[in-house]
């Protein structure tokens, strides 16, 4: 059978299963709208974290980013692991025994101000519309190229998928249908990482393959850093960026993981507060099992991608170039008319243009594994970016109906109608995620980059400081909040000028050698100082609120002797 028909088969199946799942677990009440009735067990709970927070970025487009950059990718790596473990030690426990639906209910709560709980819902809208527009881009790149239909109406088939099981599900649907998508997804990613491991270096683990020796007794990361200086490529194992800058994007993607809501929401879904500390930690299993792979899938790649295209004539590369070319994804333009593929690093000379969110779509057509190998993985993409889209609806629905609608402007709307518009908000956001995912500002990682420094500007020091600083006040947070959301906004708007608004170069290229990816820590140290200095110029909170603050932190009878 063909690759369409393999695609079609799978995705169908796995489709059939994700509806089948959202009609059995669908929600009944606000409670399992938001936090899926607070009742899933942890093992459950950390299968769907690991969908959730493994979104399209992570499946499609971190390893293809590897395999482009080499060392420096490793900031991907280093920064949303690293985050993930910040937010699972450091922060979930506590916001799961404050005991409410949302983050900006927490900020709302902590800083005793519907100002402060109205700021939270802004930040919490730009952060999940940025963060999913690369999510429905990523659904179109895969539409695109396996069922070759145009990347715009890719979109709208996701659009019209999510906006099913999540309006209707709730938080109850997402979460069971979370599971079912972590499945298809790491079974997708490791099915092909295992097979190209064992073909390239009869090694069967991808993680041991990737330092493993070839045919020819060559290692494996030694042949990429020869492949690369020959077209004129820095080594694949040495870096370029500045060190400023790699510090600053790890620190950005690292933080703002803590400060993702949609992430940070998945830890009131469980019964207590240990089972938020056991559910953390079944996650972290589940996203090593991936994220250990990815830089095994990245040099797979790179290695036979150059080795099968580079130097080579039009008529003698494979089919899946004309196809991927087909989709828009690859462009060849022969500039020395000589018929021949250039694929090197001089502009001026390179006649290659690959977009780098298909190099993992791409990896088992490029090591011709079989056609139902190549299905898989579309399905596996499509799992990995619904899952986060979904959960980002959600985020998107509760911070509106539940936040900005009951909590600020109609306090005594019934439970009824706060999950009618819920609803209703997570359909006109699902129209809105579409137009971002057609016109998107950039790759699908960079776009969820810019997503993290927003988070890590805007939540993280809220709320960090709104667990560990008793002094922090609502003056203080406000202002902070406000002023690294815009600050990162700013920053990335006029250092991204060229592709969002279409100019021949942006306003700004760095600042003091931070790119826009990284900007975020900025705009996250400006939140911190901003937020201390204000708070000790102004009243303390009330002491109710310090002693919640207390509590959160250690509970009442901690230290004293048990008796015998």
């Amino acid at each position: 059978m063909s690759v369409q028909l393999w695609t079609l088969i799978l995705v169908s199946i796995s489709f059939m299963w994700y509806i089948g799942i959202a009609i059995w677990s669908r929600a009944g009440s606000t409670k399992e709208f938001y936090i899926a009735g607070g009742g899933v067990p942890p093992v459950l709970n950390g299968m769907a974290t690991a969908a959730d927070w493994m979104s399209a970025a992570s499946f499609i487009s971190m390893a293809g980013i590897i395999s482009f950059s080499g060392y420096d990718g490793s900031v991907y790596l280093m920064g949303w692991t690293g985050g993930y473990v910040l937010l699972a030690l450091l922060l979930a426990p506590y916001l799961r025994k404050f005991g409410q639906f949302t983050v900006p209910d927490f900020i709302g709560e902590r800083y005793y101000s519907q100002q402060a709980r109205i700021v939270a819902v802004i930040c919490a809208l730009f952060v999940s519309f940025t963060y999913i527009a690369g999510q429905m881009r990523g659904v179109g790149i895969v539409f695109s190229r396996f069922l070759e239909v145009d990347i715009n109406l890719g979109v709208i088939i996701g659009m019209a998928i999510v906006f099913f099981y999540a309006v209707l599900g709730g938080m109850k649907g997402i979460t069971y249908t979370q599971v079912a998508q972590y499945v298809v997804l790491i079974f997708a990613f490791m099915v092909p990482a295992i097979f190209i491991s064992i073909q390239m270096t009869d090694v069967p683990i991808p993680q041991l393959g990737m330092g493993a020796s070839l045919e020819d007794g060559t290692y494996l990361l030694d042949r990429l850093d020869g492949l690369n200086r020959e077209l004129g490529f820095a080594p694949y194992t040495d870096g370029s960026k500045p060190i400023i800058d790699m510090l600053c994007i790890t620190a950005a993607l690292m933080v703002g993981t803590a400060g993702l809501p949609h992430v940070i929401v998945r830890f009131f879904t469980v019964p207590r507060v240990r089972d938020a500390r056991s559910s953390a930690g079944w996650a972290l299993v589940f996203i090593a099992i991936l994220y250990t792979t990815a830089p095994a899938v990245a040099a797979f790649v790179r290695t036979n991608l150059i080795e099968t295209v580079s130097g080579k004539t039009y008529a003698e590369v494979p089919s899946w170039f004309s196809k991927w070319e087909a989709a828009g994804l690859i462009t060849f333009s022969d500039k020395n008319q000589d018929g021949r593929i250039q694929y090197v690093q001089s502009p001026e000379r390179n006649e290659l243009s690959i977009d780098r969110d298909i190099m993992v779509l791409a990896n088992p057509e490029i090591a011709r594994l079989p056609a139902w190998v190549v299905a898989l993985v579309a399905a596996g993409g499509l799992a990995a970016a619904l899952s986060t889209a979904a959960g980002l609806l959600l985020v998107i629905s509760s911070a509106i109906s539940h936040d900005l609608l009951k909590k600020a402007i109609r306090p005594n709307i019934s439970e009824r109608g706060e999950l009618m518009a819920a609803r209703i908000a997570a359909g006109v956001s699902v129209v809105f995620a579409g137009l971002l995912g057609i016109y998107p500002p950039g790759f699908v990682a960079e776009v969820v980059a810019f997503a993290f420094g927003l988070a890590a500007a805007s939540f993280f020091p809220a709320i960090f400081l709104g667990i560990f600083d008793k002094r922090t006040n609502k003056e203080g947070a406000v202002a902070g909040m406000v002023i690294g959301l815009v600050f990162t906004i700013a920053m990335i708007l006029l250092m991204k000028a060229d592709k969002l608004f279409g100019l021949e170069a942006p306003y700004i290229k760095n600042v003091g050698g931070i790119s826009a990816e990284g900007i975020g820590t900025i705009g996250m140290l400006l939140n911190f100082l901003v937020t201390m200095v204000l708070s000790r110029c102004t009243p303390p909170p009330p002491a109710d609120v310090q002693e919640m603050v207390e509590e959160i932190r250690i509970p009442r009878g901690a230290g004293k002797a048990s008796e015998v």
